[in-house]
């Protein structure tokens, strides 16, 4: 069967070139295959995201190879027409796809989601989409569901590396002509060497960096640039060597290995601990295949017609698969099963052929579409892009798409943005590494309040009410940790990393606190999903297991005396330190709310509005088994005046516990409180911050 040739890369002048290696697309179809068949959740390919760190090692090698053929050919480098090539190649099937998305995102996703659609779109357009999602990346962030545009954060790596690469090479060029060696000016093979050398030293640095920060900081490691550029740099070395030197002579074995490692890659490597020293196995395997020459039989395997065509459309694939896979799974409230799953992904393949074809290689041939030509239409299209993102924002994602029944939830799913200007994490000092916010007027901290995601929820009512009542404070929240001392956790959702900074955290809140003037401290926490090990109704499937010392988590026999203990034993040392603790009753779970989830429903006809307020409410009985191991450890606490429990059961349950009330939402999903709701609940807290003293049973005024 005859071979299909690579597309030609037109520019205004003649460009250095490579000669043409089909195994090279064959490549690249491993690559994407794996991640589309990854997100699309075939069985079996855990690590099917590697195919990324293929695509980063073949193109380190192929745009790496390109920019050393010029300077060592002419001395220098055309970065303009460099660029001008990046933008043929890259941004017309970018700008089709991240339109027509824009456009069904427009038509399926909820306000916020869409305004948060607004901010992917912009950063992409900018190339920095890797920056936003490592900055939003959170606890009340919004999950990757419903983010259309995620996948474009390899490409901003991608784009950021070439932004340094070509002037990195350039300069290292420039420092190594600048000497000249005996009598006679440094050729390109002398350059070579400390080129080389520099770059490797920036690879090393990198590959370290990653390795080491992965365990503490796993989604920068991920995202960033600087953590990945050793990925390219492996292509880029390759390249170089291979120009210079000539392909190494490998060991027949080597190619075969290298396949192995990247399809072990796919098949072995899991989401914890990714990237670090796992994606060793794809960029070394890739590195093998990319080094092999001649007559082997895994190159002529790759360089088959069939891989080969899809890795010809391996961009527009990878372009496409995403949004198709995103839109429409949220559209359909998830698929019916596999036949569904496979006809969206026979969409997406159908979309990156058209993609292909009337796009990316009509223009890439082009020679009568010149540079003006070329940015006008780039411009145009980016402003298009970043005016559709602007408005998505601005507009707070054109919440009048959407009718009055489904606005209430509307108004509650994206009512939990807060102002963390005042938050920041100290290098030094009782608190260093923890998270600390500054609460009403400026100076020494008053109160204390320390919590988990309980809290967070209810910071825009703590800080209006510090602000009234004049009371300085400090606010101390993590995620999913319970504010006890002594306990070790290991969290369903949660990484081995994050809960060892939970224990990490809860001791030197330990020793932090036994530093501070003692005041008054409030203890805010969910304190019946410690108690049961488990979330309720839509989070049920969320699971918790507590330790103590000797007992590791999930060995104790009942985990609701372990958190009883843990609560006793952490008021009674904060007692001893001279704090006055007070401690927040859990707000009630609604069990079955969520309040994306409903308006999602709501707005795509598939609950009516009946239905819907069915869910907003919680039935009692199911309510008072759920809170009574946990309250069973809180309430002779309470009696016994150990605490002062601030109780805000009666302004949420008025009549009945409800989501709604008035119109309001108040929830944001079954168990956190949305800003309204926080706002709410603000004059329970003035007790516990002028000093005044509790009943017993409540705080509230």
């Amino acid at each position: 069967m005859r071979q299909i040739p690579s597309d030609p890369d037109p520019s205004a002048a003649p460009a250095p070139h490579l000669p043409y290696r089909p195994e090279i697309d064959g490549l690249r179809a491993i690559a994407v295959l794996s991640v589309v068949l990854y997100h699309f959740g075939v069985p079996g390919l855990t690590g099917g995201f590697v195919g990324v760190d293929v695509f980063f090692v073949i193109s380190g090698f192929l745009i790496g190879g390109l920019l050393w053929k010029e300077l060592a050919e002419t001395g220098r480098l055309r970065i303009g027409r460099f660029y001008l090539r990046r933008i043929r190649r890259l941004a017309p099937a970018f700008f089709a796809m991240a339109l027509a998305s824009a456009v069904v995102a427009a038509l399926v996703l909820l306000p916020f989601e869409f305004r948060e659609f607004g901010k992917e779109l912009i950063a992409a357009t900018l190339w920095l989409s890797n920056v936003l999602f490592w900055r939003s990346a959170g606890y009340f962030d919004t999950g990757s569901e419903s983010k259309v545009l995620l996948h474009t954060w390899s490409l901003s790596v991608e784009e950021q590396f070439y932004l340094v690469l070509p002037v990195t090479l350039l300069a290292l060029w420039w420092l190594g002509t600048r000497f000249p060696r005996g009598n006679r000016a440094r050729t390109s093979r002398d350059v070579r060497g400390p080129v080389l050398a520099t770059l490797a030293l920036l690879w090393t640095a990198s590959l370290l960096a990653c390795i080491a920060l992965t365990p503490s900081e796993p989604v920068a490691t991920f995202f960033l640039f600087p953590f990945r550029a050793w990925e390219l740099l492996t292509g880029v070395l390759l390249a170089i060597h291979i120009h210079t030197r000539g392909a190494p002579r490998l060991h027949p074995a080597l190619p075969w290995a290298g396949l192995a490692l990247i399809l072990a890659g796919v098949l072995l490597i899991r989401a914890d601990g990714f990237p670090g020293w796992q994606a060793l196995l794809p960029t070394i395997g890739t590195a093998l295949v990319l080094a092999a020459t001649g007559p082997h039989p895994v190159l002529r395997a790759l360089a088959h017609p069939v891989p080969v065509f899809v890795g010809l459309i391996s961009y527009s694939l990878y372009l496409w698969h995403w949004p198709v896979l995103i839109l429409s799974r949220y559209w359909r409230d998830g698929y019916s099963g596999p036949a569904e799953a496979a006809a969206w992904l026979a969409l997406a393949i159908l979309l990156a052929i058209l993609s292909w074809a009337f796009v990316e290689r009509p223009v890439r041939r082009a020679r009568a579409l010149g540079t003006p030509a070329l940015l006008s239409g780039a411009v145009l299209a980016g402003g298009a892009a970043l005016g559709l993102g602007g408005l998505a924002y601005v507009t707070d994602g054109l919440p009048v798409r959407f009718g009055p029944d489904v606005r209430p939830h509307i108004l509650a799913s994206q009512d939990f943005l807060q102002d963390w200007s005042r938050c920041t994490v100290s290098d030094e000092g009782p608190l260093a590494g923890i998270e600390t916010c500054a609460l009403g007027p400026q100076g020494p901290p008053e109160v204390v309040v320390w919590g988990d995601s309980h809290l967070r929820a209810l910071m825009d009512g703590l800080a209006l009410a510090a602000v009234e009542e004049e009371t300085p404070g400090l606010l101390i929240w993590h995620a999913g940790c319970p504010p006890l001392f002594g306990l070790t956790k290991t969290e369903s959702a949660a990484t081995p990393a994050e809960d060892a900074a939970c224990a990490t955290a809860n001791a030197r809140m330990l020793d932090g606190l036994g530093t501070l003037a003692p005041g008054r401290l409030l203890l805010v926490g969910r304190w019946s999903y410690y108690a049961e090990g488990a979330g309720v109704g839509r989070d049920a499937h969320n699971t918790i297991d507590l330790g103590a010392r000797g007992i590791p988590p999930g060995e104790s026999p009942d985990q609701a005396a372990l958190f009883g203990v843990a609560l006793g034993d952490t008021v009674a040392t904060l007692r001893e330190m001279g704090w006055d603790v007070w401690l927040f009753r859990q707000v009630p779970e609604i069990a079955d709310y969520d309040s994306r989830d409903v308006a999602r429903r709501l707005a795509h006809g598939r609950m009516s509005a009946a239905e819907a307020s069915a869910l907003t409410f919680a039935n009692p009985e199911r309510l008072a088994s759920r809170v009574a191991r946990a309250e069973a450890a809180i309430m002779p606490l309470v009696t016994s005046g150990a605490v002062t429990l601030i109780d805000p059961w009666p302004d949420l349950c008025p009549e009945r516990c409800g989501a709604l009330q008035a119109g309001e939402g108040l929830y944001f999903d079954n168990n956190h409180l949305t800003n309204a709701g926080a706002l709410r609940l603000r004059d329970l807290f003035r007790p516990f911050l002028d000093g005044g003293a509790g009943n017993g049973t409540g705080a509230s005024e």
